[in-house]
């Protein structure tokens, strides 16, 4: 008989969504917007510290109104993180501007600023000007180096774009991700740390800002008794009901991500002494994350046995686990816009390897994958 599968990070119900989603059917709140999404975008802004947010579809979504907002067109130069999911580079091109990708560094495996200056000086002298933002990724939920960071998109006037989609409930010197960035965003996907099924958020201390999301998000539809439109809109607002799953899943995200970090721990436990595998750790005090997903580097050299061999292994215990982003100059759609760097992420994406994380996984599931490991690394 096969074994139940054991998911990298599966949706996990709190218990609490279904009394604000039934609430939505029992007033007949279902069609788009509603008293749940007003609700949602509160307890994001008071997680937060934000002072405005929008609802939407999704984490891309809000990165593309937030590159409209800016002013990005056609032509335009946008730095990004190139260690990162293609989310994050997407509504870059959908803009018609030039993504400018930026290589990592080893100790957060986040956006390294040395590079950073590096690509911003580059563009500089080769087109006359800095590029106009950076969409900045916080990976596996892990703080980028934010004042080295947030210092030089000020030396340069380079707007920030804080993409913390992996990052809800992390924070830096005591301050929420998604707090940083002149706008930031939130993911819902099913495999975040709390979920919508689908959906995403954009947050900014500019009111105009969030207002004009709103309006682009629901067919930049003008104030008018009849359906008028000066502007190209899109569907991009959440729902009633997604909203009221949103609602219920803040109140156990402080939850999800002590289970989350419970897991990591476990693993870092599990595979102590194993020679040749290290995880992205917190750099220090400054730095807390919510561990998204447990990330492994595997030395082969040491090891003797690489990531592919070990997530080869997992797979046939019908246990799933993931090789680290491939980074996005190495992604054929995009191999031929400029990058910065000195292969960080390549490395990264080579050797390394996501853990079972999800917030949901039973002590059984945990003893599964700690014999599959003990096994294939011999211990």
């Amino acid at each position: 008989m096969e074994k139940s599968r054991i998911w990298l990070s599966s949706p996990h119900m709190g218990g609490k969504e279904q009394q604000f989603v039934k609430e939505a059917f029992d007033t007949n709140w279902v069609a788009p917007l509603g008293p749940n999404v007003d609700g949602f975008e509160h307890d994001l802004q008071s997680y937060a510290g934000v002072a405005n947010a929008a609802a939407l579809t999704s984490g891309t979504a809000a990165i593309h109104l937030a590159l409209i907002i800016l002013g990005i067109e056609r032509g335009d130069e946008v730095l990004v993180s190139t260690f990162t999911f293609s989310g994050s580079i997407n509504p870059i091109v959908y803009q018609g501007a030039v993504p400018i990708m930026v290589d990592s560094e080893p100790d957060t495996w986040n956006l390294s600023p040395e590079y950073l200056e590096q690509a911003i000086t580059e563009r500089i002298k080769l087109t006359g000007k800095a590029p106009k933002a950076l969409v900045l990724v916080h990976l596996y939920g892990m703080p980028a180096k934010l004042d080295e960071i947030v210092a030089i998109c000020e030396k340069y006037n380079v707007a920030l774009i804080e993409d913390a989609a992996e990052a809800l409930g992390s924070s830096y010197k005591g301050k929420k991700l998604g707090s940083f960035g002149d706008l930031s965003i939130y993911s819902f996907n099913g495999n975040k740390i709390i979920t919508t099924s689908g959906g995403g958020a954009l947050l900014s201390e500019n009111e105009e800002w969030i207002k004009k999301a709103r309006y682009l998000a629901t067919q930049a539809r003008d104030n008018a008794p009849h359906y008028q439109h000066s502007e190209i809109g899109y569907n991009y607002r959440m729902s009633n009901i997604v909203a009221g799953i949103g609602r219920g899943q803040m109140k156990v995200l402080d939850e999800w991500v002590e289970k989350r970090r419970a897991i990591n721990n476990f693993y870092r436990e599990v595979l102590s002494g194993v020679d040749g595998v290290t995880f992205l750790t917190e750099p220090n005090e400054d730095y807390f994350s919510n561990y998204w997903l447990t990330t492994i580097l595997i030395d082969e050299a040491k090891a003797g046995v690489n990531r592919e061999f070990v997530r080869e292994e997992l797979l046939k215990e019908n246990i799933e686990s993931r090789p680290l982003w491939k980074p996005m100059h190495m992604q054929p759609v995009f191999m031929d816009y400029p990058q910065y760097g000195d292969g960080c992420a390549e490395t990264l994406f080579e050797n390394g390897l996501c853990l079972p994380s999800g917030s949901n996984l039973t002590k059984t599931e945990l003893d599964r994958v700690e014999s599959a490991l003990r096994r294939i690394f011999n211990k």
